[in-house]
C-alpha cells in the first residue's frame, strides 16, 4: 500500500522509465522495512568476558555460524574468543565445534563427558574469566522442531550465563517456518538478533523481509556459504537489491578486496599488460573465484546476472568443476 501511494501520481524523471522509477520506489520501501536501529554488526561485547548465546533448530547451521562469528570477532575486532558446545544430545556435536576452532585458531572449552548444558555453561564462564577472554560463545543444542525441552534447556542456560547477545540462527530457505521459529524463540527466551544462513540460495532475501516485518527483530548477519569467512553484516540496501535481482556490486568489490592481495593483483596486472598468462595464473584466478563464493556466488552479486547463474547451474556447471580444473593444473 505504501509503494502504491508513493508511485501513484508521481511524475517520472526524464532520464528513467516509469518501470525503473517504480523499482526505485519498491527498493526504498524494502530498505525502510528491513532496516533496524544502529549498526547490525556491532555486538555488545564490552565488559569482558561477554557471553553470546547461540540458539536455533537443528540443521540451521548454528555450530558453523558460531565458528564464523568467532573468527570475525577475532580477526575484525581483535577479540580473544572462547567457544563452548552445550549440545550433549547430537553425536559428535562437541567434536565438530572443536575441529572448527582448530581450523580458525579459536580456543574451545575442553570436552568433559557427562556434563549437562548448564554445568558446561558455568564452566565456560569460569574458564573465560580465568583465561582472560573477551568473549565466550555458547553453542546450544538444537532440535528438528521446537519443543518444551529445547526451550527450557536454552532458558536455563540463559539464566546462568546472562548473555549480552542472544542470536537466533535460522535457515533462510525455510520461508514462513523461519518466521514462526523466530517468534517462538523470542517469546520464550528473548532474542536480541537474527542470523540468516544459506542466503546464497534461490530464496535470496524473502526470508529476511518476512523475518523483519513480522518479528521486528534486527537481522544482524547473513551466512552466504560453508566457508568460514562467508558471513556478512546484514545490509538492508544490498538485500533489497538481491530481492529485486539488481545484484550487489558493493559486496562483490568487498569480497574481492578481502580475498585478493593488492601486491599479487598488481603483479598479475603487469603480466596481463605484457600479454603473459600461463596455467599458474589461471590456477590463481580459479582459487580467487572459489574464495569469493564460486561462480554462483560471484554471478549472484552482479546486476542482471541472477537468471544466468541459474541457467549455468541447470546446465550442469558447478564449483566442483573449478576444483577439478585446479587439481588438473596441479597434477
Amino acid at each position: 500500500a505504501r509503494v502504491q501511494d508513493q508511485a501513484t501520481g508521481q511524475s517520472v524523471t526524464k532520464s528513467v522509465t516509469p518501470g525503473q522509477q517504480v523499482v526505485k520506489i519498491v527498493h526504498d520501501a524494502l530498505v525502510e522495512t528491513l532496516r533496524g536501529e544502529g549498526d547490525p554488526g556491532a555486538l555488545k561485547v564490552d565488559n569482558p568476558p561477554a557471553p553470546i548465546l547461540m540458539v536455533g533448530l537443528q540443521g540451521s547451521g548454528k555450530t558453523t555460524t558460531t565458528a564464523k562469528l568467532a573468527k570475525r570477532l577475532k580477526e575484525r575486532d581483535g577479540k580473544r574468543v572462547l567457544m563452548a558446545s552445550l549440545d550433549v544430545s547430537r553425536p559428535a556435536a562437541m567434536e565438530q565445534l572443536q575441529i572448527l576452532g582448530q581450523q580458525i585458531g579459536v580456543d574451545t572449552l575442553p570436552i568433559v563427558k557427562g556434563e549437562d548444558p548448564v554445568a558446561i555453561a558455568k564452566r565456560a564462564k569460569t574458564q573465560a574469566s580465568l583465561g582472560g577472554y573477551d568473549v565466550y560463545m555458547l553453542d546450544t543444542a538444537g532440535r528438528l522442531h521446537i519443543d518444551a525441552e529445547l526451550i527450557q534447556q536454552a532458558a536455563d542456560v540463559r539464566d546462568v550465563a546472562n548473555p549480552r547477545e542472544t542470536l537466533l540462527v535460522v535457515d533462510g530457505l525455510t520461508g514462513q517456518d523461519a518466521v514462526n521459529v523466530a517468534t517462538e524463540f523470542d517469546d520464550k527466551i528473548g532474542v536480541t538478533g537474527v542470523v540468516l544462513t544459506r542466503m546464497d540460495g534461490d530464496g535470496r532475501g524473502g526470508a529476511a523481509l518476512s523475518m523483519r516485518a513480522v518479528t521486528g527483530k534486527p537481522i544482524r548477519f547473513v551466512g552466504l556459504g560453508e566457508k568460514m569467512d562467508a558471513l556478512e553484516t546484514f545490509e538492508p540496501d544490498r538485500i533489497a537489491g538481491r530481492i529485486l535481482g539488481m545484484g550487489d556490486i558493493v559486496s562483490l568489490v568487498e569480497k574481492a578486496q578481502e580475498t585478493i592481495e593488492a601486491e599479487q593483483a598488481e603483479k598479475m596486472m603487469r603480466r596481463f599488460q605484457k600479454g603473459q598468462f600461463n596455467m599458474n595464473d589461471l590456477k590463481m584466478q580459479l582459487e580467487q573465484m572459489q574464495k569469493m563464493g564460486g561462480m554462483e556466488g560471484v554471478m549472484g552479486m552482479m546486476p542482471g546476472m541472477g537468471k544466468m547463474a541459474k541457467q549455468v547451474q541447470e546446465a550442469g556447471f558447478d564449483d566442483k568443476i573449478i576444483a577439478r580444473q585446479i587439481a588438473l593444473i596441479q597434477s
